[in-house]
């Protein structure tokens, strides 16, 4: 790291800021707005204002500290400045181990851009298929957490410009022209893991499942050399704070019932029978709404 006083005092801004997320993250979720009781394609129609408005929420998130939050900001601080201090350490540690290499390069997959991606566009078009409200939600609030963690990841990785353990020079430092803090794998792996698993809370399986393999995508990112285990830690963190937002911020109570495909027919799908005795006119009114 650069010895300078401007560089230290805007690492400590970041360290604050990740710190806040982190705790927000680990602290027992605030009671959740009122759910926003309309059509799954309101979702749709709202999806960029929706990004507009969860960006505003994450980055203003800073100035909402309260007093009572030293309790988790002082252990949490301590703990993830051990963790950048080992770093280096563990880093050269787990590069001697290379025979794993290729299957966490595997395993890391299902944290890609493309991987969340094609998760967000199973739901979405699953659940359009079959007329399942609650999947077609998850669908869409999925690649809304995903592009949220994408831009929150991307911008925390140009501001520190931490250098990759691969790096010959300066590996671990911060403000060198990296971009290892944090692990963008393990951001976006954790965001859709939490909204799906928010979303399926009934299912403990869907559960296990989602927390399992963002668990393992993030533990990867460490054996297979690409981020130290602090990158690891602060994405896992902020992915799970995102996910957790996004669901409690957008999610509709008419989509997570198990009577969700009966209601979405209902709202799109309107029979009227026409009679007209006088007239002699009979038949049946179509109103069809998607």
């Amino acid at each position: 790291m650069r010895r300078n006083g401007k560089s230290q005092c805007f690492f400590v801004l970041l360290f604050l800021f990740a710190m806040q997320l982190v705790v927000q993250a680990q602290t027992p979720a605030a009671p959740a707005p009122t759910p926003i009781v309309a059509p799954a394609r309101s979702l749709e129609r709202e999806f960029f204002k929706n990004i507009l408005r969860d960006q505003k929420a994450i980055w203003t998130s800073p100035f909402h500290l309260e007093r009572k939050d030293a309790k988790w900001m002082i252990p949490a601080g301590i703990g993830l400045g051990a963790l950048i201090t080992t770093d280096r350490m563990t880093g050269d540690e787990i590069a001697e181990f290379d025979g794993g290499v290729a299957a966490s390069r595997i395993i890391s997959y299902p944290g890609s851009t493309f991987g969340v991606a094609g998760v967000a566009a199973t739901f979405y078009f699953v659940g359009r298929r079959t007329n399942n409200g609650r999947a077609r939600e998850t669908g869409i609030l999925t690649a809304e957490a995903a592009l949220d963690s994408l831009i929150v990841g991307e911008a925390l990785k140009g501001a520190s410009q931490r250098a990759r353990p691969e790096a010959v020079r300066e590996r671990s430092e911060f403000f060198d022209g990296g971009t290892s803090f944090p692990s963008g794998h393990s951001i976006q792996a954790w965001s859709v893991a939490t909204l799906i698993a928010n979303e399926y809370h009934d299912n403990r399986k869907v559960q296990i499942a989602s927390y399992g393999i963002a668990s393992a995508v993030s533990l990867s990112r460490f054996t297979v050399g690409k981020h130290y285990i602090s990158d690891v830690v602060v994405g896992s963190a902020l992915g799970y704070m995102i996910g957790r937002y996004v669901y409690h911020a957008h999610h509709s109570q008419t989509e997570n019932s198990a009577g969700a495909n009966d209601v979405e027919a209902s709202k799109r799908l309107a029979i009227t029978p026409l009679y007209d005795r006088g007239a002699h006119h009979y038949g049946i009114s179509v109103k069809w709404e998607f």
